[in-house]
């Protein structure tokens, strides 16, 4: 789909209104203050003070500004051009050492220069890119040797089902492009927006292979039985803050993260 770039800006453009009126996003509570990182990310992060962060794919930028929030200094890009404006904008308004690049991520050489302590990256990122060892090789451009990187990711087998978790309705590997049109977003699915999305299904082999083939070394790798976000079909909170599909309990994975290192 040679066009997919085009489709998914259009898709992230329409979202950002819907997503900053939400409650999901919350942008009331994280102006006076919230983090908006979750538990799981903040234990992966560890002490940030003084470090040099890029954040792929940011969104409106509220994990860049909560990392900034803990002493970092924040790069975010995403695809999405009333993304970065709105970040932009929440930058300003926190007053926080964030900035923002604009662009497609394997373009991102070519808008940004100079490495980085940590790359951080999480929550239905991956999917959006039809080629891993591209994304990887972009992670190891910009991470300096011994650096971190940080993922955190809804994990393949959640995206195996169809929408309402009634069947396997996609390959566990890589295989077409998966072309949806829906109406409304996961943040508010009441929202008058009507949008077609181009995505890829990854295993975890193939995240993690491209990573060790551009270099970064495998140092954590965990799996959970819950998700962060209440962002899928059917869920049941079951604890505060973390979510599972109601009919399938804790019988299937539903986020994974991983910690690598860049080799010196």
């Amino acid at each position: 789909m040679e066009n997919y770039k085009e489709i998914n800006r259009e898709q992230w453009n329409q979202r950002v209104e819907p997503h900053l009126e939400s409650d999901f996003y919350d942008v009331a509570g994280f102006i006076n203050g919230q983090s908006s990182l979750k538990d799981t990310e903040i234990a992966l992060l560890g002490d940030i003070k003084g470090k040099r962060i890029l954040h792929l794919q940011c969104h409106f930028g509220q994990d860049s500004i909560s990392m900034a929030r803990m002493g970092a200094s924040v790069v975010g890009a995403d695809l999405s051009d009333k993304a970065i404006g709105k970040a932009r904008e929440l930058a300003q308004l926190t007053q926080t050492d964030a900035t923002f690049v604009c662009c497609d991520l394997y373009d991102l050489p070519q808008h940004l220069e100079g490495q980085f302590d940590l790359i951080f990256t999480s929550y239905g990122t991956v999917g959006w890119l039809p080629d891993l060892d591209r994304w990887a090789s972009v992670i190891h451009h910009f991470l300096k040797p011994g650096g971190k990187f940080v993922f955190v990711e809804f994990h393949p087998v959640v995206w195996m089902f169809d929408d309402d978790f009634q069947k396997v309705g996609y390959r566990y590997f890589k295989s077409d492009p998966i072309v949806e049109t829906t109406s409304g977003t996961y943040a508010d699915r009441d929202a008058p927006i009507h949008a077609t999305s181009i995505s890829w299904n990854h295993g975890m082999s193939e995240v993690i292979g491209s990573l060790l083939r551009h270099g970064i070394q495998l140092q954590d790798l965990q799996e959970y039985d819950f998700a962060n976000y209440d962002c899928f079909a059917h869920t049941v909170e079951f604890e505060p803050g973390k979510f599972r599909i109601q009919h399938l309990g804790n019988n299937i994975p539903m986020m994974y993260s991983i910690v690598g290192v860049k080799s010196l």
